[in-house]
């Protein structure tokens, strides 16, 4: 990186670098990609950038303002009574802007936010649409959900996406959020958190919690980050775990805040490759 990578928030660079990768892939989309629906939700290439485009927006007015910030949120929970999804929301709100227009817009959006969350202290708070974050947690959150949501294009596209070492903020989220896992689902959150032992994409072994033979995750940072994420099912990964609670907790892991979700159906994600052989 750059010698702007003295700042003082470092995940702001994890996460420019994280869009830059999947801008380097839609640069190179075939142009048909860009309106076929994925295996998320059936959204469009069109709809996920759109989304991310819409939320890094949302997150530079949330360093700018924290009025604005929580008037834009008012906004949105207002629209969401007449049946207003978010999905609906950001269309409108892109107003026709889709393709090539919108990777420009997108681009120079993100490359903004990093600048602007760079100079922030880790410690700094900010609001958003539930609890203030900090700032380290708030652009680490825009990394995984740039990251997620890249998943969807990447497998359209037949791409294995080149994994970085910056994938740990998003493997800390989920380990940071076993206990949502259990209380957004309603249920008791287990007394002990297991071990997770994860080999990252440079080799390096990451550990969380205290070692444990009954309750544990091993495996792949790749897999354990998708099934957080809920880009993968469990079933549909080589991660070993073991014991009630581990298992509990990885088959509907959720490491974004929000109401439940359930992960993908098994089978229904993977590398499709539809365009692959036309580049």
């Amino acid at each position: 990186m750059g010698a702007d990578s003295t700042a003082s928030l470092s995940q702001a660079f994890d996460f420019r670098d994280e869009c830059d990768a999947l801008h380097s892939a839609l640069e190179n989309a075939p142009a048909e990609a860009w309106t076929e629906p994925t295996q998320f939700k059936g959204w469009t290439f069109d709809d996920v950038l759109g989304h991310l485009y819409f939320f890094d927006h949302a997150a530079e007015t949330a360093a700018r303002s924290r009025d604005d910030v929580q008037a834009l949120f008012r906004e949105i929970f207002q629209a969401s009574t007449t049946g207003v999804s978010l999905i609906d929301y950001s269309r409108r709100w892109l107003d026709g802007c889709a393709g090539t227009e919108l990777l420009d817009r997108w681009r120079s959006q993100y490359q903004r936010l990093a600048d602007i969350y760079a100079a922030f202290e880790p410690d700094h708070r900010l609001a958003w649409a539930g609890p203030d974050m900090s700032a380290r947690s708030f652009i680490s959150a825009r990394q995984m959900e740039t990251w997620a949501h890249g998943q969807a294009i990447f497998d359209a596209l037949g791409i294995d996406r080149v994994e970085h070492d910056r994938l740990r903020n998003i493997a800390v989220m989920g380990v940071n959020t076993f206990g949502w896992t259990f209380k957004v689902n309603r249920r008791e959150v287990p007394a002990v958190k297991p071990y997770v032992r994860l080999t990252s994409p440079s080799g390096a072994f990451w550990e969380w919690n205290e070692p444990s033979a009954a309750e544990r995750v091993e495996g792949s940072a790749v897999e354990f980050c998708r099934v957080v994420a809920q880009t993968r099912n469990l079933l549909d990964t080589n991660l070993a775990v073991t014991g009630d609670s581990a298992r509990q907790w990885l088959a509907s892991a959720q490491c974004f805040a929000g109401p439940p979700e359930q992960p993908p159906v098994p089978g229904t994600r993977f590398k499709q490759g539809h365009y692959n052989s036309e580049w």
